[in-house]
């Protein structure tokens, strides 16, 4: 079945790759949606990922108990890179060739990022990992995931979480909370809309990237939204 897409930028929160223990690395969720993953590689699309770290070490939490920001981030930084190894391989069990590269120059474990070699992987059929964030602190995986895509001309932005899409509240906490089907970047602004932090919705919206939110936890999700389905949520610029 063809695709509307060619290439893809898939962003998971470290939180989502913990599992039931909500931190750590859970090995069957890993394997699970790396073997999402593979079946839309066997698909034809292009795909790229950014990782979060959040299940490991988040760098805001640990600022806020007094640890100094930039180094807080930075770790957050190299959390990130630990499930990016993790995912290369449980990627390389099932026979997807994959690069990790890195925005932290570290050369025995990862490539470091240089965009041009992103994008023949990505030709070559590769999975691209990017993981080390954007390499600076202050700044978030989500605005990496839009920096990243940007860079490597990705159609749309799969966010993956643990909820069906956007809800005008929590709705774990809210079960009655309202869905959004379709949302602009000025809505996600304005409303203050947990999709992604402000600089990489601003990000998206200057460079016409679109967001779909939906729910990764939900076996065969990730082929789904590459497939066209209307899953989740749609952010973009809103119909001309």
């Amino acid at each position: 079945m063809p695709t509307p897409y060619h290439r893809v930028m898939l962003k998971l929160s470290g939180e989502v790759l913990a599992g039931a223990a909500g931190q750590g690395l859970d090995p069957e969720v890993f394997r699970t949606v790396a073997s999402e993953i593979k079946e839309v590689v066997d698909l034809g699309v292009e795909m790229a990922l950014v990782i979060g770290g959040g299940n490991i070490f988040r760098g805001t939490t640990a600022s806020a108990m007094g640890m100094e920001r930039a180094s807080a981030d930075y770790m957050g930084m190299l959390a990130t890179i630990l499930n990016g190894m993790a995912m290369q391989n449980f990627l390389e069990q099932l026979g997807v060739v994959t690069r990790l590269q890195s925005a932290i120059e570290m050369r025995q474990l990862a490539e470091s990022y240089i965009r041009r070699r992103a994008i023949r992987h990505l030709e070559k059929k590769r999975v691209v990992i990017f993981a080390g964030g954007t390499g600076n602190p202050y700044f978030s995986t989500d605005t990496a995931a839009a920096l990243r895509a940007t860079e490597i001309g990705a159609q749309v932005i799969l966010k993956g979480t643990k909820v069906d899409g956007v809800f005008e509240r929590d709705p774990i906490k809210h079960p009655g909370a309202k869905k959004f089907d379709r949302l602009t970047y000025h809505d996600v602004i304005e409303k203050n809309l947990r999709v992604m932090d402000a600089t990489a919705v601003t990000l998206c919206m200057d460079h016409h990237v679109p967001i779909i939110v939906f729910n990764v936890k939900e076996k065969g999700n990730i082929r789904r939204v590459v497939q066209g389905e209307p899953l989740g949520t749609v952010v973009d610029g809103g119909r001309s």
